[in-house]
């Protein structure tokens, strides 16, 4: 039979829209009938296509030649970020086909470059967090209870496991995951409200014990982060800043009773008016008049990355890209990207680093220095700098 070149094979995998590539993997006496080459059976996105993967791998290490510009194709990495099929083949060609252009033929200088380096990037960032969970956390119970996955949400059509850190994203990737499970269209036709107290999505701890740990070994598992301190100030602005009758009343009035020289009459009433120096007092406070919150409660708190074993670690700071890289790899429809609008307060500057420091020159530097102390394994764990030169 006569071979097809490479950039055949290519231009075949593409026509399928470039979605992501999952492998069976079971013995190959059961999946082809031994006549010829021996072909793997590639799924994308509903098509079948047959090709063989030897060749294709000859083709990998080929250069592809376009004008006066030769392009190195990238091997996948050594290390596969996860088990399941799906992702195991789509980091086998990530590097070849990001950035081709199907117009030209050709791939954009330095795009499979870029991917190449972010894929280095997200495994750093798992065994950092490996390397602290065994100093850090070495002597934790290794039993994952409901208590422990009671902030991650399911996505079973695609198999995501979700773990929300509020002012990281939150809203936006609940967004997504609400239209990976077909129930909307778009990510921009849905409210604030339908995505946080509208139950659509299922929550990981809702499902019985085999269920819980079945997704947990098959499912890609993923969590995205943020400057603590700069978290946190964007949770106090969010919650005391702006009119919220709930956080007023459930957080307001007993800070402002507690923490607060003579309050007004009015004050006391509504739970208005919180100072950024009483929220960190309240904060600090061993003795809290009321409990934490998930929205400025540590992330490692809230996902337990040193019981689960997280596939992928993103970065608010770094979101756009990110997102849309995981949205790939999990075989999303090529259309759909990560919603980047503000739809709380969308008048209000976002919180910056820069923000974030004029907010800490409120308070003391040992008031400062204990915030810093309050999310220090958020700062070792996700490899993030100190926000102040004087802090130690």
């Amino acid at each position: 039979m006569k071979r097809l070149p490479c950039s055949l094979w290519f231009l075949l995998l593409f026509a399928a829209g470039g979605l992501v590539l999952f492998i069976h993997q079971q013995d190959l006496s059961e999946m082809v009938q031994q006549q010829g080459p021996v072909h793997h059976q590639v799924m994308i996105k509903g098509f079948g296509i047959d090709f063989n993967l030897e060749e294709m791998k000859n083709c990998r290490k080929k250069r592809l030649k376009r004008g006066h510009q030769t392009i190195h194709l990238i091997p996948p990495p050594q290390k596969k970020p996860h088990s399941t099929g799906g992702v195991q083949l789509y980091f086998e060609f990530l590097y070849l086909f990001e950035g081709y252009n199907q117009n030209q033929h050709t791939f954009s200088n330095g795009s499979h470059q870029s991917w190449k380096k972010l894929s280095d990037i997200l495994e750093a960032r798992r065994q950092l967090m490996k390397e602290m969970c065994a100093k850090y956390k070495s002597s934790i119970s290794r039993t994952i209870t409901r208590h422990h996955v009671k902030h991650l949400f399911v996505e079973d059509k695609y198999k995501l496991l979700y773990c929300q850190v509020p002012k990281a994203g939150c809203s936006n990737w609940k967004r997504t995951l609400m239209v990976l499970a077909g129930q909307a269209s778009n990510t921009q036709s849905i409210k604030h409200d339908t995505v946080h107290y509208g139950h659509h999505l299922k929550k990981l701890d809702s499902f019985d014990r085999q269920g819980i740990m079945h997704r947990l070994e098959t499912y890609t598992k993923v969590m995205f982060v943020r400057e603590p301190l700069e978290r946190m100030v964007s949770a106090y602005r969010d919650k005391f800043e702006n009119p919220n009758n709930y956080y007023h009343s459930l957080f307001g009035k007993p800070i402002i009773s507690k923490y607060r020289v003579n309050p007004s009459w009015t004050a006391l009433k509504t739970g208005s008016g919180v100072t950024f120096k009483e929220f960190v007092q309240y904060l600090l406070d061993v003795h809290r008049p009321v409990g934490m919150d998930i929205h400025w409660e540590q992330a490692n708190q809230l996902c337990n990355p040193c019981l689960i074993d997280y596939d992928f670690i993103g970065k608010f700071e770094n979101m756009e890209e990110e997102s849309n890289f995981l949205l790939r790899w999990t075989g999303a429809p090529p259309n759909l990207t990560l919603p980047s609008f503000k739809d709380r307060n969308p008048t209000d500057k976002r919180t910056s680093m820069q923000l974030t420091q004029k907010y800490f020159s409120q308070v003391s530097t040992l008031e400062r220095q204990r915030v810093y102390d309050f999310y220090y394994m958020d700062y070792l764990m996700f490899n993030y700098s100190k926000p102040f030169k004087d802090l130690y």
